[in-house]
């Protein structure tokens, strides 16, 4: 979302339609709403600038013809519809939150097909008074590459049919797999558009994971979610070293989740100036971020100044939730309440998002800083344990460990261990996690070392381990089921959930180090990790 304003910013008695381009007001309006009723015509804007009230509504024009105010009725979601003649001066505002959908009805003769030109001039507080002059099609033909879906209920057993004749249509390939499922079509509202069915990925088990960590302890049983032949066996046979050496040791030891606006000013100055009121109202931008959102808290907003910019970093807590759209949502009442405020500097622009969170990205500054749950696994690995399970011994670990550690800084890699993704996408896809976080909570850092006793001590931190157990993906019925499994649904059990992910990625590095070391790797591959392509299965 970019602001930018064409006035001095502090100037507070101008509207935010004198300062505020038309392109940023038009986004209020819903683009393709406006269309016949029974009622006459209807059409929807959407509050995408910050909360507000609506105070008043001065005229809509249709085609050039004002519309008689009694004839404009209007809906706030999905409320009761109500005059505008009772939205006068002296009457309560009504409330318009952001991201709610104001519709207005006009009590008219129903719109020709094709293009038509609205004018709707209105006011609200805080933004005083705004202007939209859009054009917009009625019953426009349809598109026959658009994908079928209904507006009323995008989830029903008939519109999803509807998507799997259009699916064959299309690409000559029915459905047939895909169209089987267990769940309600309706519990993936809000985690899925256009639904036509689920993808049946292979689940295994591996356990018991043996964790002592500050909030996971006990044997754990974890469901992996994988394509990968000889991976879920790899894992088994890691976490039963793991349980011969007397378990692994974790502990979350970082909490952040972050947004990261930019502002734009004249000079580097100004920039500097700015970055020094910010430090000042750090507790005001705290109050406010947590008013937007009871479950985010703000810990601590971190500057970066580069030429004429500066760039905020907010860190948040997020509960159990990974909290992306929650912290873009405080982070934007708080640069809401910084465009209000801030009169040290003229601010000429700003963007919510800067590419500095690095949401899906890995970055150094994360594996610095922390993005998510930082934490820590680590074990001692039993040498006679290692040799009767894995034919392996803890000196060549230990000497494979010290080469690889020069084969990652070669390349450039995220990570000087061996395989964090495996474990981590696994586990994400099992659990309802967003699989794309696998990009940034991958990155890992791994330590060994040899104990007086031949035994190899053997640690990772993840820096940038982004989980939840609540919200997203972790509330559909198979991945609850997986989190369940873990004793990891609901709330207060992230962390917890973060300590066993840790475990497993740690059971997965002794395993395959010691593949490597003992020469299986290849014939454990070729043995359990292929399919036979003359073979064919039948449903």
């Amino acid at each position: 979302l970019e602001t930018r304003f064409a006035a001095p910013h502090f100037c507070r008695t101008l509207s935010l339609m004198q300062t505020v381009p038309s392109a940023l007001i038009k986004m209020l309006y819903n683009h393709a709403s406006l269309r016949n009723d029974e009622a006459g015509v209807q059409f929807s804007v959407k509050n995408r600038l910050a909360p507000a009230a609506l105070t008043r509504v001065e005229r809509v024009v249709l085609d050039g013809e004002a519309v008689a105010p009694d004839k404009i009725s209007l809906r706030v979601d999905d409320g009761e519809a109500f005059p505008i003649i009772n939205l006068t001066d002296g009457q309560a505002p009504i409330q318009f939150p952001l991201g709610t959908l104001l519709t207005f009805r006009l009590h008219v003769d129903r719109l020709t097909p094709g293009d038509h030109k609205l004018e709707v001039s209105f006011e609200a507080d805080p933004f005083g008074a705004l202007e939209l002059d859009v054009t917009d099609a009625v019953d426009a033909p349809r598109d026959p590459t658009a994908i079928p879906r209904d507006e009323a209920n995008d989830y029903t057993q008939d519109i999803i049919q509807t998507r799997h004749d259009f699916v064959e249509e299309r690409t000559g390939v029915r459905p047939d797999h895909i169209a089987k499922y267990s769940i309600d079509p309706g519990v993936t509202e809000g985690n899925i558009e256009h639904f036509i069915g689920t993808a049946q990925m292979p689940m295994g088990i591996a356990g018991p994971l043996v964790v002592d960590g500050d909030h996971a302890k006990g044997e754990f049983y974890v469901p992996l979610a994988t394509s990968e032949g000889t991976l879920v066996a790899s894992y088994n046979r890691g976490m039963k070293v793991i349980q011969r050496s007397g378990g692994v040791r974790c502990a979350v030891v970082g909490d952040n989740m972050q947004r990261a606006p930019v502002f734009v000013f004249a000079n580097a100055s100004e920039a500097r100036r700015f970055v020094d009121w910010i430090v000042e109202k750090s507790e005001d931008l705290r109050r406010v971020a947590h008013e937007s959102d009871p479950f985010v808290d703000l810990k601590h907003v971190d500057y970066y100044l580069a030429n004429n910019f500066a760039f905020l970093r907010f860190n948040f807590m997020t509960g159990d939730a990974a909290g992306m759209n929650m912290v873009s949502k405080a982070t934007f009442a708080a640069c809401n309440w910084i465009m209000e405020h801030c009169e040290v500097v003229e601010i000429q622009r700003f963007f919510l998002e800067s590419n500095f969170a690095t949401d899906k990205k890995h970055s150094t500054i994360n594996t610095m800083r922390t993005r998510g749950k930082r934490v820590t696994a680590e074990c001692v690995v039993d040498r006679d344990a290692l040799r009767e399970i894995m034919g392996a011994d803890t000196e060549q670990l230990y000497a494979h460990y010290k080469v690889a550690n020069i084969g990652a800084m070669l390349s450039g890699a995220n990570n000087n261990g061996l395989h964090s993704a495996n474990a981590i996408t696994a586990l994400f896809i099992a659990t309802g996690q967003d699989a794309a976080n696998v990009a940034e909570s991958c990155a890992a850092i791994l330590y060994a070392d040899l104990t007086p006793e031949k035994n190899l001590y053997l640690s990772v931190t993840l820096p940038s381990l982004i989980v939840a157990t609540m919200g997203g993906g972790t509330g559909l019925p198979t991945q609850r089921e997986s989190l369940e499994i873990l004793g990891c649904s609901g709330k207060r059990k992230v962390r917890k959930l973060a300590e066993i992910v840790a475990g497993t990625v740690l059971a997965g590095e002794i395993s395959l180090a010691a593949a490597i070391s003992s020469l299986d790797w290849v014939s454990s591959h070729d043995r359990y990790g292929r399919n036979d392509p003359t073979k064919t299965h039948e449903p």
